[in-house]
């Protein structure tokens, strides 16, 4: 099949209005190049491929739009309903919801419905029916593994068929588990992803999806290339603009990703996204201060207010919106601004978690630890429901967030051996666990935190060490970067102090 290359009409509005021409048109949509031939009418291979190209682009809601419309056009394409479920299952984001797994297995079930010409195709709607298939009976984990075991059996029949293989990698990516440091699934999908990608330099899933197997301190460097590819392959696509930002972060590339995030943002304003907008949004303001742009991350945080009520039930919509100004105010050490935040209507208890860490910890680090006993009440409430709803990963994230918010409690009541104690445990736990694809990682890391309480008992050596490590996982964090040049300074290492203090200045 003749390969189509698809792209979009709001770039225009991405790169800022182009001289008028006498009859000026907009520049082409921009997705990258897939090829996914179907037993399809001839007549639908370019729109079915263009859905497929922003599907891999996590471009959901224009992907389904996508699949629906080709339904329609050739009601015999069972493929168009497999494109569609999947549009309904963000496997790098949250599990789906109920709407989403109502919306998927009817449309798989469309699928089923109708014949198709090829083994390939019937392998592909059969791993979304092993996903859909009664979800209500069986934890997430199993059905993201059903999907993963049925795309490997049809990788290994199809060897040489791109989009299979691509899929396949994709779902290795989504049955990775965080506890795994060694990053076993990421690096097989990676293995199939590199080879790919040296035969089809410009296919959108491929370099997104090595930019996720890379996103780890360990893999971070080999993803730089992708980094760099993905966003001139599918400037289209908000989230291709957005993606670098990943490998950006892990490095320490702060103007980098900056630059990544604004465009990403400005596209997504463009094309309504507001959900994708908020992802950049986050990244954006992290990196702001990571450069020591304060009043622009300060700038970024007040436009939340212009993007009318948000609801806190959409994770994408709620972390974003909930932790930019928890991160406005924790790293700029704002006491009063952080005990004072509020979770947003309708928010899960691995959102609003958030927001009682923030208070808990600022209230004990302004000098008031019994009023922190609340806000640490909340935080192990939201422990528990997560725990009784198999939430296993934030469970164990809000676990840490109760340590620190214990530890600086502690520390505040001048238990400071308990203190250091409980923080290095805290620090420990979360070390163990990779982050999620949505989060550039923790708010303050539990390791800088712990560097933090030893400056503030006159440890300098003992929270040089804990900086350096810290700085290890997450290169030119500013924070960490600051606490360093401290306690060199106070340790009477200068040479080391002058060093930490250019890298200081020059990021």
């Amino acid at each position: 099949m003749k390969k189509v290359v698809v792209s979009v009409a709001i770039w225009a509005g991405l790169c800022g209005q182009l001289v008028a021409a006498e009859h000026s048109h907009p520049p082409p949509e921009r997705l990258g190049t897939v090829t996914f031939a179907t037993s399809c009418a001839p007549g639908v291979a370019h729109d079915f491929e263009r859905a497929v190209a922003l599907l891999h682009s996590f471009a959901y809601d224009a992907a389904e739009k996508g699949f629906l419309d080709v339904a329609k056009a050739d009601p015999t394409c069972a493929m168009a309903h497999w494109g569609a479920a999947m549009s309904n299952w963000h496997q790098l984001w949250a599990p789906p919801d109920a709407e989403d797994l109502s919306n998927g297995r009817e449309e798989i079930a469309r699928a089923q419905q109708l014949s198709v010409q090829s083994e390939r195709e019937r392998q592909f709607i059969a791993a979304a029916s092993a996903f859909f298939h009664d979800p209500d009976h069986t934890p997430y984990p199993v059905h993201a593994k059903a999907y993963e075991q049925v795309m490997q059996k049809a990788a290994r029949s199809n060897p040489k068929d791109t989009e299979t293989q691509v899929f396949y990698a994709l779902s290795l990516l989504a049955t990775a588990t965080p506890e795994d440091r060694t990053h076993a699934n990421q690096k097989v999908a990676a293995s199939i992803l590199e080879t790919i990608y040296e035969a089809h330099p410009d296919h959108p899933g491929v370099a997104h999806y090595l930019i996720h197997a890379y996103d780890s301190t360990e893999l971070a460097p080999r993803g730089l290339a992708a980094a760099r590819a993905y966003s001139k392959i599918a400037p289209s696509a908000p989230h291709a603009l957005h993606m670098p930002s990943h490998i950006f972060t892990r490095l320490g590339l702060w103007d980098d990703s900056i630059a990544s995030n604004i465009a990403a943002r400005t596209a997504s304003r463009t094309q309504g996204d507001v959900g994708e907008e908020l992802h950049a949004m986050d990244y954006l303001t992290y990196a702001y201060l990571q450069r020591g742009r304060t009043n622009d991350a300060q700038q970024v945080v007040a436009s939340l207010k212009d993007m009318g009520p948000l609801i806190g039930k959409d994770f994408k919509v709620g972390y974003a919106a909930t932790v930019m100004p928890i991160r406005l105010s924790m790293e700029e050490h704002k006491w009063d601004a952080a005990a004072v935040l509020q979770p947003l209507p309708e928010s899960p208890p691995n959102i609003s978690a958030l927001v009682y860490w923030a208070r808990a910890e600022a209230k004990s680090r302004s000098g008031h630890p019994k009023d922190a006993d609340d806000d640490i009440a909340e935080l192990r409430k939201c422990q528990l429901h997560l725990q009784a709803s198999g939430n296993a990963y934030w469970a164990t994230q809000t676990a840490v967030l109760i340590q620190e918010a214990v530890a600086w409690q502690s520390a505040a009541s001048s238990h400071v051996d308990e203190a250091v104690k409980t923080l290095r445990q805290a620090a420990d736990a979360e070390d163990a666990v990779e982050k999620l694809p949505l989060t550039p990682g923790p708010i303050v890391p539990a390791r800088e935190q712990l560097g933090d309480l030893l400056l503030t008992l006159n440890q300098p050596q003992e929270a040089l060490k804990e900086y350096q490590a810290a700085l290890v996982s997450a290169p030119g964090r500013r924070g960490a970067l600051t606490g360093a040049v401290q306690a060199a300074d106070l340790s009477g290492d200068s040479q080391l102090a002058g060093r930490l203090r250019e890298k200081l200045l020059k990021d």
